[in-house]
């Protein structure tokens, strides 16, 4: 009959500080990898092996320290295998917010600054449902961003309404019946390359689609009269109704431009929801009237990029100043300060990035207080539309962030 291995003293360490091992797991709200679960399995086994050696001068040597000593090891590395909490744990976020993506065209590879590639596109829902984030769609989107805050969630989002997209994106869309917001400009319907009536009335029939008013005429609205604004958009109106039946909530701003006098424009029309093109992460501190988007594209589609897009989290604010996002010779650089809630963790940390004088630089940050900040812009903007994002790694290891849009007035 075979003897037993060291005895009782081997059993009984094994059992007691293994039992301690998974109780340090359990109360340190760490989860093993497969990696983790491999080394300490064979760090066992390697204990079991040396014993094994050491049975016959075991009179010889103090096999109960060597034992003791090589389980401390042994817990040290199951220690240094967990992943460590701050940056792979998600359970102390309070809200995830909501993700709102932008595209365009699809396989219009000429045009790429709003092109993206099917492949991409693909690849980028199979990221989305790989993650276990949740497709939300305008019928459950207020729902969604003031109350079912623990839940990653995903708006789509598509401009334009071009064919490329009736041909390319809108199959394989409903084939996997994944909800979408179509942001529809009046005036280019039927014409060449843009969907027509008819196929519009296919796509909005289905129940997890809704089409989105981007006004008449996609002009560069912002820089009209407040009258012209109001003509245009009461003609998107009237032949949205005319042709589909359609009433909506939801508007997108054409070139994501508006100023204060616009979104009251848009608000007096009844519209609830209107969108941007500033990154950012939606959350229910966000002004309805200027809700962030992440633009796609085929640069900023990049799967590494996406990935980390996906990993965004809301970075709330009290207010930002100017409220006025339309500015002139005269109020540009704009004067910018942010007023973040109290509980805003690490905001020592921040960084901020603008393209002033049409170059991204890492912008000054001034603490007025402990939760206020002045970014100072080092000079003008100089194109069409001037922008600063602002970053703040969580805890969690996703990303807090906020983006800020100025429209330049024409001269």
């Amino acid at each position: 009959m075979a003897e037993k291995l060291p005895g009782p003293i081997f059993t009984i360490i094994v059992k007691a500080l293994s039992i301690f091992r998974l109780f340090f797991v359990v109360i340190a709200n760490k989860l093993l990898t497969k990696m983790s679960l491999l080394l300490i399995l064979v760090c066992n086994f390697c204990i079991k092996k040396l014993l094994s050696i050491l049975k016959p001068i075991e009179s010889f040597l103090p096999v109960q320290f060597i034992i003791k000593k090589l389980f401390i090891i042994s817990l040290f590395i199951s220690f240094l295998t967990v992943p460590n909490n701050s940056y792979s744990s998600t359970t102390s976020i309070e809200d995830y917010g909501v993700i709102s993506l932008m595209y365009h065209r699809f396989n219009e590879n000429k045009y790429p600054s709003t092109n993206i590639k099917m492949i991409d596109f693909k690849k980028h829902i199979e990221m989305i449902e790989k993650d276990k984030i949740i497709f939300i769609d305008a019928n459950n989107f207020i729902e969604n961003v003031k109350f079912k805050k623990n839940n990653r969630k995903v708006l789509l989002t598509i401009d334009d309404a071009f064919l490329s997209f009736y041909k390319n994106a809108w199959p394989f869309l409903k084939k996997k019946k994944i909800p979408f917001i179509l942001f529809v400009n009046t005036k280019e319907i039927g014409s060449f390359n843009y969907m027509n009536w008819e196929q519009l009335k296919e796509v909005a029939k289905e129940e997890f689609v809704h089409i989105g008013n981007h006004s008449h005429t996609h002009d560069y609205l912002v820089d009209l009269t407040k009258q012209q604004i109001k003509n245009d958009i009461t003609k998107s109106i009237s032949l949205l109704e005319k042709n589909l039946g359609y009433e909506t909530s939801f508007f997108s701003y054409p070139f994501g431009e508006y100023s204060s006098e616009f979104k009251q424009i848009i608000k007096d029309f009844n519209f609830k929801y209107a969108f941007g093109q500033h990154s950012g992460v939606i959350d229910e501190t966000k002004d309805f009237l200027e809700l962030p988007r992440f633009p796609v594209n085929e640069k900023y589609g990049e799967l590494n990029r996406f990935k980390i897009l996906l990993k965004t989290l809301p970075l709330k604010f009290k207010k930002i100043k100017p409220s006025e996002k339309y500015i002139d010779d005269s109020t540009n650089p704009p004067q910018v300060f942010i007023e973040f809630f109290e509980n805003t963790e690490n905001l020592k940390d921040i960084n901020c990035y603008s393209n002033e004088m049409d170059k991204w630089t890492n912008s000054k940050i001034n603490f007025i207080s402990d939760y206020e900040i002045e970014i100072i812009l080092k000079g003008k903007f100089i194109t069409e539309r001037g922008r600063i994002n602002c970053s703040l790694r969580d805890e969690t290891g996703f990303w807090r962030w906020l983006g800020i849009q100025f429209v330049i007035k024409e001269k």
